[in-house]
C-alpha cells in the first residue's frame, strides 16, 4: 500500500433494504487490484468482487445496503486515523523486509529456525496496532477485535512454521527462500493489513446494533448542531432568542436552503416573526401577510425544527390537491438530506392510522378533508400526543363554507385532546383577527411587507386611474390609454385588453383574470387575433416543442383553442383542462415560453405563478360580485420577487359597478365566520358523532365542554341567534339518534351516556356526508342481493359520487347508444338499481315517460358508465367526446369517485355484513386513483408524475419505482424529452421518499 492516502467513495446501487445476513457481499470492494508486493509486475485484471490487495492511489467504490441508498454521508471507512496508522505499520513493514532479505544474504548460515529480531519487531509493530490503531474503532465494532487479532497471529506463526520446517537443509531454505520468501512474506504482511481492515470493516456492518445504520450515520451528521439547538430549547427563556446556528437548528438546512431553493438570507420580517417569545415558547400563533410576502418559509423552518430538534411528527394542511404535491415534491429533497418522511395525504393517498415508524419522525402534508381523518386516526389509536405541530396555509378559509367546517373541527380536536401540539396560522389580513385568535389561544403577528411593490389601478373607458384610499373617491386620475384601435378591433375587444397586455408582453408576464371558463377561452383567441407575427418567433422553438407534448399527453388530441394561442405565446388555464394540460400550461408559463395566460379566479388560489401585470376582466366571477379576499388573492399574484420593481394590477370597471368597485379596493377585510351551522347545522352534526365515535366525549356536559373551544363558541352571539348554542347541541344529538347513528341510555335523564352505533362509526371513519350516509347503506345493501361481479360497472355505480349528480344533464342519444353497447348482465343490472332500456330508450325518442322515474339513479348511472369507459379504455379525450362532456369534467368525475371510492372503502371496513366489499373497493380505488395501465402505477405514485411522463419514463425503461429512486438526474434529463434538471431532481427525490414510505419499506 502507498504511503497516500485511500480515497473511498461510497456507490449507492440498491432500492430495497436488504437482509443483514448478505451485507458482507454488498459491501465487497468494486475496483481494479492494484500492482504486486514490488516485483514490477503488471496489474491485474479488472474485479468486481473482492481482492486480496488495497489499490494504490485508485479510488475504491463501496457498495452499500439501502439504507445508505438516500443519503449523502461519509462512512466509517473514510476515518483517516485508522487509515494513517495502518499505512504506517506496512511502512514499517516493508521497510524492514528490505532489512531482513539483505541480513539473511550476509549471513546465510544463522540459524532460521528460532526468530529473528525483525518478526519480533514485527510483532511488537502489529501489537501497537492492535493496541492504539482500534482504540478509536465504533464500539460495534469492539467485539471482533479479539477475534481479528487472533487470526493475524495466527498467520504470521504459520508463516515462521513454513520458514523453519525441519525436514529440508538451511542451504535449500536459502535457495527457496531468496527467490520467494520476501515477496510471500510482503504479499503476505499486506494482504493481513488489507483483510484486517476489511474483516473489521465487514464485522462492522454485519453487527446487529438496536437501531438502523441509516439513522445513526445520518444522524451523525447533524447531531452536533441538533444537541445545541435542543438544550437550548430546553433552557428558553423570554429574553433568549438565539436558538442555534439557523433559527435553531442545523447550519445544514441553511446549506439546503441555499442549495435546494437559492434562498441566501430571509426577509426582515421573518427574521422578527422566527425570533418571535411565543414562537420560542411554543405558544400558537396567526400571522398574516399579503400574498406573496414569503409567508410559507416561516412555517417550513419551524416545521423542520419540530422534526429535527424535539422529534415530533408534523402536519401541514393545504387546501388543495395540487398544493399537496407540489409541496410534497419541494419538500422531499429535505426529508431526504435530513432523514425524515414527506407523506402525502390527499385523494386516495394516505394510511389511516399512519404507518408507525421507530426511528424517524414523519411530516404528513394534507388536503383540508385528509387531514381531518388522519387527526381522527391519530386520536384513535391514542398517538395525538406525537404531533408536535400542525400548521395550516390559508386559515381564512375557517368561513369558507363545508371546508371551513372540518378545518375548524379538526384544531378543535388536536387543541382539546393534545395540549402540548402547537398550531401555526397562516392568513390574509381578516377584520376579526381578534374571533380566530381567541378560538385558537394564538398570538397574532401582522406585516404589510411584499418583496414587490404592488400598484393597483382601475380602468374606466379609455382612463386609468391609481387606487389611493386617502382619495375622496378612491381614485387618481394616472394617465390616458394610447394605443390605436380600428373599428373591428373596438367591437371585439371594447375593453381594450389587447392595449393593456401588449404593454408588457412578450417581455415580461400577464395574468388576465375572467368571470367564467368559456370567457377565458375567449378572450385568449381574441387578443391572438391581433397580435403581430413577431410574437410567433419569441421562443419558437420552445413553444413547437410545447405543442408536442400538449398532443402527446391527449394521446394524439388537442384543444383547437391551445393550437392556435401558444404559437403566440398564449393560453388559458381553468378547471376544464385536463391535469396533464394544466401541468404543461404552468410549468411553460414558470419558464417564460407562455407570457400570457387568461385564467379563473382558481388559478390565484392554486400554485404560485406570479406576474408583472394582472388584470381583471370583470369585478365578477360567474355573477356573483368579487369579494374583497378575492380580490386581494389576484391582484397579488403581480410582482416577480427577484425579476421584477413592480408588479402592477388592472382592474376593468363599467360606470354601473364604479361604487360597488369603491368598497372592493378601499374597504376593510370581511369577517371570518365559523361554517359549523351552515346548511342546517351539518357541521356540527359531524362534528358531534365523530365526538362520540372517538370517545372523546359520551356525555352531553363533556360535549359542552368541548363545544367551549371552538370557534362557533367565539361567535355565538352573531351566529346562534335563533337558538342558543346550547340548545342546538341537543337538537342534534336528538337528530343523530332519529338517523341511528348514536344511542342514548343511562338512567341519569340529567345526564345519559351518549354512544355510537355501528352504522354511526361507518359514516365518520368513512368522512361519508350525513345527507347521504343511509342512502349508501340502502345501496350497499341491495348491491349485495345481486353483485354482479364480472364486470365493473356494478361497483363503479356503487361509488360515483352523489355530490356530482346535480351537474349532470346527459343527452340522451348518447345515453342510449352506451346503454345498448352493454353486455345482457350489465343491462339487467342497470334495470334492478332503476334504470331499464325501456326508459333510457324512450327519453332518447322525445317520448313522455308516465312512469316516474328517480331521476338522480338515472344520472347516477350515466355518470357510472362515464366511469365504466374510462376504466376500459384510460383515455380521457375520446370518453369526453363519446359522451359530449368536457374533458376537465371527466377528469374532476374520476378524482372525485377515486376519493369517494376510498371513502365508502372505509365505511364498508366498519360494517361486518359488506365484508365481500373490501377485497373488490381496494382494487378499484387503485383503478380509479391512476387510469392507466398497470405498468404505470408504480410510476405514478410518485408525486406530480402524471400520465404522459409516466408514459416517457417507462419506454426508457425506468419500469418501476426502484429505477426512478435510484436514476441519476443527470442521466434522467438527457433519456427523457424536455424534461429540465430541476424537474429530474424534483422526480427523482420524490421517488425515494415514496419508495422509503411504502409500508414494507418502513423501518
Amino acid at each position: 500500500m502507498s504511503s497516500g492516502r485511500l480515497h473511498i467513495k461510497r456507490k449507492r446501487v440498491c432500492a430495497r433494504k436488504r437482509s443483514r445476513d448478505v451485507l458482507k457481499t454488498h459491501l465487497t470492494p468494486v475496483r481494479k487490484q492494484g500492482r504486486g508486493a514490488g516485483d514490477g509486475s503488471p496489474p491485474c485484471p479488472p474485479c468486481r468482487r473482492s481482492s486480496s490487495s488495497m489499490a494504490e492511489g485508485r479510488v475504491v467504490e463501496f457498495c452499500s445496503d439501502s439504507e445508505d441508498l438516500f443519503g449523502d454521508y461519509d462512512s466509517i471507512l473514510e476515518d483517516s486515523s485508522i487509515l494513517a496508522k495502518l499505512e504506517d505499520a506496512e511502512q514499517h513493514e516493508i521497510l524492514q523486509s528490505e532489512n531482513l532479505q539483505s541480513f539473511r544474504t550476509l549471513q546465510p548460515s544463522k540459524d532460521l529456525t528460532s526468530q529473528s529480531p525483525e518478526d519480533r519487531r514485527t510483532d511488537s509493530k502489529f501489537d501497537e496496532l492492535e493496541d492504539k490503531a482500534f482504540e478509536e474503532l465504533p464500539p460495534s465494532q469492539l467485539q471482533f477485535q479479539e477475534q481479528i487479532q487472533d487470526q493475524a497471529k495466527r498467520s504470521r506463526l504459520q508463516a515462521r512454521d513454513k520458514i523453519s520446517t525441519p525436514s529440508h537443509s538451511v542451504s535449500e531454505i536459502i535457495e527457496g527462500a531468496e527467490e520467494t520468501n520476501a515477496e510471500d512474506r510482503s504479499k503476505r504482511q499486506r494482504r493481513s493489513v488489507a483483510d484486517q481492515l476489511k474483516k473489521t470493516m465487514l464485522g462492522n456492518a454485519a453487527t446487529p446494533v438496536g437501531v438502523s445504520r441509516t439513522a445513526a450515520l445520518k444522524e451523525a451528521v447533524v447531531s452536533e448542531e441538533i444537541s445545541v439547538a435542543m438544550q437550548a430549547m430546553e433552557a428558553i427563556c423570554a429574553d433568549t432568542t438565539d436558538l442555534g446556528p439557523f433559527f435553531g437548528l442545523p447550519s445544514k438546512v441553511k446549506e439546503l436552503m441555499h442549495k435546494l431553493r437559492g434562498i441566501q438570507s430571509l426577509y426582515d420580517w421573518q427574521k422578527t416573526c422566527l425570533n418571535l417569545d411565543c414562537v420560542q415558547q411554543r405558544k400558537n400563533l396567526i400571522y398574516s401577510l399579503p400574498t406573496s410576502g414569503g409567508k410559507t418559509l416561516v412555517a417550513e423552518i419551524l416545521i423542520l425544527r419540530e422534526l429535527l430538534c424535539r422529534r415530533k411528527d408534523c402536519l401541514f394542511i393545504l387546501p388543495y390537491i395540487s398544493l399537496v404535491q407540489e409541496k410534497v415534491r419541494g419538500l422531499a429533497s429535505f426529508g431526504l438530506e435530513l432523514d425524515f418522511m414527506v407523506e402525502e395525504y390527499a385523494g386516495s393517498k394516505g394510511k389511516f392510522p399512519p404507518v408507525k415508524r421507530r426511528n424517524k419522525r414523519s411530516l404528513y402534508i394534507a388536503t383540508i378533508e385528509k387531514a381531518h381523518s388522519l387527526v381522527n386516526s391519530l386520536i384513535e389509536t391514542s398517538r395525538l400526543e406525537n404531533l408536535g405541530l400542525v400548521v395550516v396555509d390559508e386559515l381564512h378559509m375557517l368561513g369558507d363554507g363545508s371546508r371551513g367546517a372540518v378545518i375548524e373541527m379538526t384544531l378543535a380536536k388536536v387543541q382539546y385532546m393534545s395540549k402540548a401540539t402547537q398550531i401555526i396560522g397562516m392568513s390574509a389580513t381578516l377584520g376579526n383577527i381578534k374571533d380566530l385568535r381567541t378560538f385558537l389561544g394564538a398570538e397574532n403577528y401582522t406585516n404589510d411587507f411584499r418583496p414587490v411593490q404592488l400598484k393597483e389601478y382601475v380602468k374606466l373607458n379609455d382612463t386609468i386611474y391609481e387606487v389611493d384610499p386617502k382619495e375622496e373617491n378612491c381614485f387618481r386620475f394616472s394617465r390616458m390609454l394610447n394605443f390605436k384601435y380600428s373599428s373591428s378591433m373596438q367591437k371585439l375587444d371594447p375593453d381594450h385588453i389587447i392595449a393593456l397586455v401588449t404593454e408588457v408582453i412578450p417581455i415580461h408576464s400577464c395574468l388576465v383574470f375572467c368571470p367564467t371558463k368559456k370567457n377565458c377561452e375567449n378572450v385568449a383567441g381574441m387578443i391572438c387575433k391581433y397580435l403581430k407575427e413577431d410574437f410567433l418567433q419569441h421562443r419558437e422553438t420552445e413553444k413547437a416543442t410545447l405543442l408536442q407534448e400538449l398532443k402527446a399527453s391527449g394521446n394524439g388530441s388537442m384543444c383547437p383553442v391551445l393550437r392556435r394561442t401558444v404559437p403566440y405565446g398564449v393560453a388559458y388555464h381553468h378547471s376544464g383542462l385536463t391535469s396533464e394540460e394544466r401541468k404543461l400550461v404552468e410549468e411553460a408559463y414558470s419558464r417564460g415560453v407562455l407570457c400570457l395566460l387568461t385564467c379563473t379566479s382558481t388559478l390565484a388560489a392554486g400554485i404560485n405563478l406570479p406576474a408583472r401585470r394582472v388584470i381583471l376582466r370583470s369585478p365578477y366571477m360567474a355573477t356573483d360580485f368579487l369579494k374583497r379576499s378575492q380580490y386581494k388573492q389576484m391582484v397579488g399574484r403581480a410582482g416577480r420577487a427577484g425579476i421584477d420593481a413592480i408588479g402592477e394590477s388592472i382592474l376593468i370597471l363599467q360606470e354601473k359597478d364604479r361604487n360597488m368597485a369603491k368598497d372592493l379596493v378601499c374597504a376593510p377585510m370581511e369577517n371570518c365566520y365559523s361554517k359549523l351551522m351552515q346548511e342546517d347545522g351539518k357541521g356540527i352534526l359531524s362534528l358531534i358523532l365523530s365526538l362520540i365515535g372517538l370517545n372523546i366525549t359520551s356525555s352531553l356536559q363533556q360535549m359542552e365542554e368541548f363545544l367551549r373551544g371552538t370557534l362557533l363558541f367565539v361567535q355565538q352571539q352573531q351566529l346562534c341567534v335563533d337558538r342558543s348554542l346550547w340548545d342546538t347541541m341537543q337538537r342534534c344529538v336528538d337528530m343523530l339518534k332519529e338517523k341511528d347513528l348514536i344511542t342514548i341510555t343511562g338512567t341519569d335523564s340529567l345526564s345519559p351516556t351518549l354512544q355510537i352505533t355501528r352504522l354511526g362509526r361507518a359514516t365518520y371513519k368513512g368522512s361519508v356526508d350525513l345527507t347521504y350516509c343511509d342512502l349508501v347503506y340502502k345501496d350497499l345493501s341491495k348491491g349485495l342481493e345481486g353483485l354482479l361481479l364480472n364486470s365493473y360497472l356494478h361497483l363503479v355505480y356503487l361509488v360515483t359520487p352523489y355530490d356530482l349528480i346535480p351537474q349532470c344533464n346527459p343527452d340522451w342519444m348518447v345515453y342510449f347508444r352506451q346503454f345498448t353497447l352493454l353486455s345482457a348482465s350489465e343491462q339487467k343490472m342497470s334495470a334492478a338499481v332503476g334504470v331499464p332500456e325501456s326508459f333510457v330508450a324512450r327519453k332518447a325518442a322525445g317520448q313522455t315517460v308516465k312512469k316516474d322515474m328517480d331521476l338522480v339513479v338515472v344520472k347516477r348511472m350515466f355518470l357510472a358508465l362515464v366511469l365504466f369507459s374510462l376504466l376500459k379504455e384510460t383515455n380521457v379525450w375520446s370518453v369526453a367526446e363519446r359522451f359530449q362532456l368536457s374533458r376537465g369534467f371527466v377528469q374532476t368525475l374520476l378524482s372525485s369517485a377515486s376519493a369517494f371510492c376510498s371513502c365508502v372503502l372505509h365505511f364498508t371496513e366498519e360494517l361486518e355484513e359488506f365484508w365481500p366489499y373490501k377485497a373488490l373497493l381496494m382494487e378499484l380505488t387503485r383503478r380509479l386513483s391512476y387510469c392507466v395501465k398497470a405498468e404505470l402505477i408504480p410510476l405514478m405514485e410518485v408525486a406530480g408524475v402524471l400520465e404522459f411522463r409516466a408514459k416517457q419514463l417507462y419506454n426508457a425503461g425506468y419500469k418501476t419505482l426502484t429505477h426512478l429512486a435510484n436514476a441519476d438526474p443527470a442521466v434522467l434529463c438527457r433519456t427523457i424529452e424536455n424534461l429540465f434538471k430541476k424537474q429530474a431532481h424534483l422526480m427523482v427525490a420524490s421517488a425515494k421518499m415514496t419508495f422509503v414510505c411504502l409500508p414494507d419499506a418502513s423501518e
